[in-house]
């Protein structure tokens, strides 16, 4: 063969190999000059945003909406965050991430669990008095199903940086660099468990809701008390691993002096310390796990008060994985210090509990947010490629605790707390406006933003105790003489009598046998009509006091859910009208007497409605051509910015492209 025909084969091959090799993943797809930027913002509700953006309190959101786009974005079912979240993640409903309520429960044994993790010991131990030397590790497996939309770009070769995610503990493994965020435990297991100490003999001591109240004594100026950590797992029943420490009160000046392994420093009444690293020893001298909590000193005089906030997983040395790459976490300590780790950093319960006023709750999460801020100043100067995504968690928290404090209509409405306070929830609004501020100045042509919220916001007045409907309408029944209002979690309940149950926020299901543990509900046509006859008359309910719907959606989810994990979910999903919820008690299976209450507590605010009621928001610097976007639009938009298609299930398309040009063509790099 002549040279000139081995270079024209020659060229024609190399040609044929670049071809090919360009359709490879991850191969020439992205030219490295195109940005997507994503803040997702837990709780934004559209009709705040657009009365601060009216009153000229949101500068930068008026004029992103006023250059760009701003649409209402159609949340998961129900709107609860765990789900929301996880249909962005994966572009998928619950049926296919399998995540249907912060509460689930295993039919077989009717226990229940949190949805998207579990933390499991190891499984096989040897015993030697006391003491359990585990044969193997424990592990910490991600519940939620579906490939995140960040695995999809790092498959691609898009570079990409996810912080704060929720429903994304453990972290799933991946190239990209991801932070855990919402569903990330303390140290002890739980989403926060803080400790109060007092010598208040009025205040009664033991386990509440979110924490625990310790007595202690002052004698001779001195407090001796014990701060609980982790279970320990090496020794017999796993008892708690204790830290002591020493608070020396001064007799006549509200300071005192805090001691506890080798730090020391001093608090005045009303102060909170820095973070302070604490490690807990498993085995003396060999194993210890390191935590990190802060300390409020409340009250030095008449009476002893200091709070410790849950302990939380050392950022710098976790016991747990909290990021990917594994070093992540202590990067960012680095260059910030230590930081909450712990999910939902707020300490909500505190204030709840009474433990925290609502000026000390404010603080503490206002300081949540400071942390947040620090981390985004951190990392949002070296981004320079691909996607960066950033959560922060302000709204949410603080819409559910000062909603009453702006609302005169709330029960809980207090109008000496909102001369002080009821401003709050707006400044938090504010300090977001000013992180789009900073991102705003950034943007090019080359860089698209997506600013959105995974639900809005609502009142919530009064409660609605779905079990107790139960099992005032027959569905449900208790063991002979039982008292309803004894025991929790269906712990009298008479399941050879009970056709159906309430679990969490917005869950019923169907004793279905087969399927429950002692199920008694035939599947198929007693079942359907059972769903049937339960819809018609929930939706039926009228609150006493005001005439008022307390439910306006009943969803079927074998109706709304597609994928393999549909079968798990709750057999309705429950809508409850603006200004309603679930109550307290009944959604973990007790049975308060009254069907109906009004919420006189500090989580005053919520969205685990109706699903049309509690809408989120979406805003881009780019024109929006879907009129109706929803959360599963978003990774299907995320992918489509870089020339890639939906990944396997994925529902949504686009919010930039008519939904049919979504489906028949793929966007090209860029736009």
């Amino acid at each position: 063969m002549s040279k000139s025909k081995w270079l024209l084969v020659a060229a024609v091959i190399c040609f044929a190999a670049g071809l090919l090799y360009s359709q490879l993943p991850g191969r020439n797809r992205y030219r490295g000059d195109h940005k997507l930027i994503i803040l997702g913002i837990d709780g934004m509700d559209p009709q705040l945003l657009e009365r601060f953006m009216a009153e000229g309190k949101m500068p930068n959101f008026a004029a992103l909406a006023r250059q760009g786009s701003f649409r209402r974005l159609t949340t998961s079912t129900p709107p609860q965050s765990p789900v929301a979240w996880s249909n962005l993640i994966t572009g998928l409903d619950p049926g296919g991430h399998g995540i249907f309520d912060f509460i689930h429960r295993d039919p077989a044994t009717m226990e229940p669990y949190l949805s998207t993790s579990r933390v499991e010991p190891p499984k096989h131990n040897l015993h030697l008095g006391s003491w359990v030397i585990p044969l193997g590790g424990g592990t910490a497996e991600l519940l939620r199903h579906g490939a995140p939309f960040w695995n999809i770009l790092e498959d691609h070769g898009i570079p990409t940086s996810v912080f704060h995610m929720p429903a994304n503990f453990p972290p799933s493994a991946s190239k990209a660099r991801t932070l855990a965020g919402m569903g990330t435990p303390d140290l002890r297991g739980g989403y926060g468990t803080f400790s109060f100490y007092t010598d208040d003999p009025t205040v009664q001591a033991g386990e509440v809701e979110g924490g625990e109240i310790i007595p202690v004594m002052v004698q001779n100026w001195r407090v001796s008390a014990n701060l609980e950590g982790p279970k320990n797992s090496f020794r017999k029943d796993w008892p708690p691993a204790l830290v002591p420490f020493t608070v020396s009160v001064d007799p006549v000046s509200p300071v005192a002096k805090i001691s506890i392994q080798d730090r020391e420093f001093v608090l005045r009444e009303g102060e909170w310390s820095d973070w302070v690293q604490v490690d807990f020893s498993l085995i003396p001298g060999l194993e210890s796990v390191s935590g990190i909590c802060r300390f409020f000193l409340k009250q030095v005089h008449p009476r002893f008060q200091l709070y410790i906030s849950p302990v939380n997983i050392d950022p710098a040395n976790p016991a747990l994985p909290l990021s990917t790459p594994a070093s992540l976490s202590r990067d960012l300590w680095r260059q910030v210090g230590d930081f909450y780790t712990q999910g939902i950093a707020e300490d909500t319960k505190a204030l709840s509990d009474g433990v925290l006023d609502d000026g000390e709750y404010l603080q503490q999460a206002r300081e949540v947010a400071a942390e947040q801020r620090r981390i985004f100043d951190a990392e949002f100067p070296k981004f320079h490629r691909g996607v960066f995504f950033f959560y922060f968690s302000s709204l949410d928290l603080n819409g559910h605790m000062m909603w009453r404090l702006m609302d005169s209509h709330h029960p809980a409405y207090d109008p000496t707390l909102a001369a002080q306070y009821g401003n709050a929830l707006e400044s938090f609004y504010q300090q977001i406006d000013g992180v789009l501020g900073e991102v705003l100045r950034t943007l090019d042509s080359n860089t698209t933003l997506l600013v959105l919220s995974d639900h809005g916001f609502a009142p919530f007045y009064r409660s609605f105790n779905l079990n107790t409907w139960l099992l005032d309408n027959g569905y449900l029944a208790l063991k002979p003489g039982a008292n309803q209002e004894e025991g929790q979690y269906f712990t009298n309940v008479d399941w050879s009598r009970t056709r159906a149950y309430g679990l969490g926020l917005n869950g019923l299901y169907l004793n279905l046998k087969g399927r429950e543990k002692d199920g008694i509900v035939q599947p198929g046509r007693e079942a359907n009509a059972l769903l049937d006859e339960l819809g018609a008359k929930l939706l039926s309910v009228r609150d006493p006091a005001n005439g008022v719907p307390a439910i306006t959606r009943m969803s079927r989810t074998a109706e709304v859910y597609h994928g393999a994990y549909a079968k798990d979910a709750p057999d309705f999903i429950v809508g409850y009208n603006r200004g309603y919820r679930a109550g307290w008690k009944t959604i973990l299976g007790a049975f308060p007497r009254q069907l109906f209450e009004d919420n006189t507590y500090a989580w005053s605010g919520d969205h685990c409605m109706d699903y049309s009621l509690v809408p989120g928001v979406l805003l881009s610097n780019r024109k929006i051509d879907a009129q109706s976007p929803a959360l599963t639009d978003i990774a299907p938009t995320i992918l489509a910015e870089f020339g890639i298609a939906n990944g396997h299930g994925m529902m949504g398309h686009s919010v930039f492209q008519p939904p049919a040009a979504s489906r028949s063509q793929t966007a090209s790099l860029g736009r």
